[in-house]
């Protein structure tokens, strides 16, 4: 049992407290907390998530209407109850509960880790998060046996908190938190899209025809198509959620008639939206080598290709996407970290054929 304030003072009928130390949130138990007089009036939830920054506002907020923060034994249910000066209040912090997923002994190439988060190289190929068709076998099924007991729960589960993530054939660069505070503050940075911070997602692709610009930016919006609830779109009247991509063309690879067929680019999102690169590259009529759900109307391009380069295409297996590089501040020291992935295997072999 955690006491923020060990000398409780006498209390009012159902009274509310605030803490007068800051608390830091353990794994499971209970803390008391005693109001402040710079403190009454305050919103019983906004209060809480100040004095227990390990937790997220989501969390306690589920904490409150379950009835587990009390004064006097009286429960406090309502979430934006003002708070009295001179009065305790009890949070009971249950223990994580067990997460659905079952843990798997699948392997992980880990890049970094600690007691907060780990930075890993996810292959393609590998679904990020179980969903209908995907119940195992994923990352977070692999999270869970790696981590074990050093995941503190995410909104009380003992399981890995992904703030982003990468398409099952998208290869790369993925950040894991491993407890609310880390997670809440990884999620703000990827929320702000590194505007105000030094958030860096950096990827390289590959992808048919030559774009116009060596250097350029995509804005559009993106949602749901209208036509395959299966895609996204481009959509415009101010519909979907902003997105922007910022590219730099790199290589070009010459087809048989000694005319640029491909290019190798490196793009770097602004936002982080669902399959943003594929649809604002499809968007522009480049779409990505591989991509089949954005660009099945260009795998007639391949026929322009040398033989050993066109056979590479065809039988590229997923959207040819790299996350290259991830930066980020670490949510408990504020540390700037930032890792670099060489492509994998298969990219780099249509790299090769391409080249030649």
């Amino acid at each position: 049992m955690t006491k923020i304030d060990p000398a409780l003072p006498s209390t009012k009928e159902n009274p509310i407290g605030t803490a007068t130390e800051e608390a830091f949130l353990p794994d499971d138990g209970d803390v008391f907390i005693t109001v402040g007089d710079d403190e009454s009036g305050a919103r019983l939830d906004k209060f809480l998530a100040g004095k227990l920054p390990a937790i997220s506002r989501t969390r306690l907020k589920t904490l409150i209407i379950s009835g587990q923060v009390s004064t006097d034994g009286v429960p406090l249910t309502d979430p934006s109850r003002a708070v009295v000066s001179g009065t305790p209040i009890l949070v009971i912090i249950p223990e994580p509960a067990p997460a659905e997923p079952q843990g798997e002994s699948i392997p992980l190439n880990v890049l970094y880790e600690d007691i907060d988060l780990l930075v890993i190289n996810k292959p393609a190929g590998l679904v990020v998060h179980p969903a209908a068709g995907h119940e195992t076998g994923t990352l977070v099924n692999a999270l869970i046996f790696h981590c074990g007991s050093s995941l503190s729960g995410i909104g009380g589960v003992r399981r890995p908190g992904i703030v982003h993530r990468l398409d099952k054939d998208t290869s790369g660069l993925l950040v894991v938190a491993k407890n609310d505070k880390a997670h809440a503050g990884l999620s703000a940075q990827f929320a702000d899209h590194g505007r105000e911070g030094p958030l860096e997602r950096e990827y390289m692709a590959i992808i048919w025809g030559v774009l116009p610009r060596p250097v350029g930016t995509i804005s559009g919006n993106i949602d749901r198509s209208s036509s395959n609830r299966e895609k996204m779109a481009v959509v415009q009247n101010c519909k979907g959620r902003e997105a922007i991509t910022h590219y730099e063309a790199g290589e070009t690879f010459a087809g048989m008639s000694g005319e640029a067929v491909a290019s190798l680019v490196t793009c770097r999102l602004e936002t982080g939206r669902t399959h943003q690169i594929r649809v604002h590259m499809a968007h522009i009529g480049h779409p990505l080598i591989g991509d089949g759900i954005y660009g099945g109307g260009f795998r007639t391009k391949a026929a322009l290709l040398a033989p050993e380069a066109r056979e590479a295409a065809d039988f590229f297996g997923r959207q040819a996407l790299h996350a290259a590089v991830l930066g980020f501040a670490h949510p408990r020291t504020g540390e700037v970290l930032r890792f670099e992935s060489p492509p994998p295997p298969d990219f780099m072999h249509l790299l090769e054929m391409l080249r030649r």
